[in-house]
């Protein structure tokens, strides 16, 4: 068994073992039905769980493992390739003459779209109640816009980004600023006053057509904005990609939850037509998750752990510009729902 962990900061990989193909069993923590493959492509913060079946025995064989970037922006790319080495023991009494052969894998275009749609695609779960959660039912739900934009240049500074502009990214049009004080800090306390506001769009405010030709004004609104969430509340929600400076797939992680991945597809979501094609009967169930690049990804979760809880893109460059918001759930009644208050000695922020 390999466990899998893409590490990286702001790429996404590919990953292939030369003339061997891995069995996946797991990923973020559940596990999945078993299905082989001969590429894994795994995405900032997510893990794998992959059997490999040992080869007969080559004498001196050398085999690769590498890894490259899936990468869908635009701009120059380094587009290396890491490797490590796999080979098997001799026996003690072997011995050849045999030439040393290395194997090499042969890793997809580094703009392979269609394979990695269909490699999540091929994501399920057991549907063993004792191993993985019922899909919630939805009670709320929301369609979020993830992408670039755009933000006014602050004065004196020379900006980068188009028409002079600073480079920003958001969701709904809402790049997301950090406030000085600690967002659970301003919601336990009450005091969330001048900290942050709870008017988050739940639709795109400047609807468009988000695959295709980007508008004219690209500009984003820099704020603190988050969502509340009674406890328990069944959520349903649509991420999807924006063409806004280069359609990019988004790998994005919410805290505190696991959630099921129910649907995903190209172009802009059609919720009249899209939502007949969801799956409940047995979607996989993680934390992180790509949003396809010029496509939409669809995720319900459960609402029942208290607190203030960040989603973000897991581009760490993309967290940096404000491709993030946070989700606030309130206490249920039982006191086993509530959020535990801070320790006396916890430091202020």
């Amino acid at each position: 068994m390999l466990r899998l962990i893409n590490a990286a900061m702001n790429d996404e990989l590919f990953f292939s073992i030369a003339n061997h193909t891995v069995t996946i069993v797991e990923a973020d923590a559940v596990y999945v039905k078993p299905f082989q493959t001969d590429v894994v492509m795994i995405t900032p913060g997510q893990t794998t769980n992959v059997l490999l079946n040992a080869k007969p025995y080559y004498p001196g064989a050398t085999f690769l493992m590498a890894a490259r970037p899936y990468f869908t922006g635009q701009g120059t790319f380094d587009n290396s390739t890491v490797v490590g080495i796999l080979e098997y023991e001799q026996p003690l009494n072997h011995t050849s003459n045999a030439k040393k052969m290395v194997f090499k894998p042969t890793l997809p275009p580094i703009n392979a779209t269609t394979l990695v749609a269909n490699f999540t695609g091929k994501f399920r779960s057991l549907k063993n109640p004792n191993l993985t959660a019922s899909v919630p039912q939805m009670d709320r739900i929301f369609y979020f816009t993830t992408g670039l934009g755009s933000s006014p240049c602050p004065k004196n500074i020379t900006c980068q980004g188009p028409n002079g502009t600073k480079f920003a990214a958001s969701v709904n049009n809402v790049s997301f600023a950090l406030p000085t004080t600690a967002l659970l800090q301003a919601h336990v306390t009450k005091k969330s006053n001048g900290v942050y506001t709870t008017d988050f769009p739940i639709n795109p405010p400047n609807p468009f057509n988000y695959t295709g030709t980007p508008p004219n004004n690209t500009l984003v609104s820099i704020a603190t904005r988050l969502v509340e969430l009674p406890f328990n509340t069944s959520v349903e929600l649509v991420l999807q990609d924006t063409s806004i400076l280069g359609a990019e797939n988004h790998p994005l992680h919410l805290h505190g939850f696991n959630f099921f991945v129910v649907g995903q597809g190209f172009g802009n979501y059609n919720a009249k037509q899209d939502r007949n094609n969801f799956n409940l009967v047995d979607p996989v169930e993680r934390n992180t998750i790509g949003v396809p690049a010029g496509g939409w990804v669809a995720i319900r979760f459960l609402a029942d752990n208290p607190g203030v809880w960040f989603m973000h893109c897991h581009f760490d460059v993309h967290t940096s510009w404000g491709l993030r918001m946070a989700w606030i759930v309130m206490d249920g009644p039982l006191p086993s729902q509530k959020l535990p208050p801070p320790p006396s000695d916890l430091p202020k922020c």
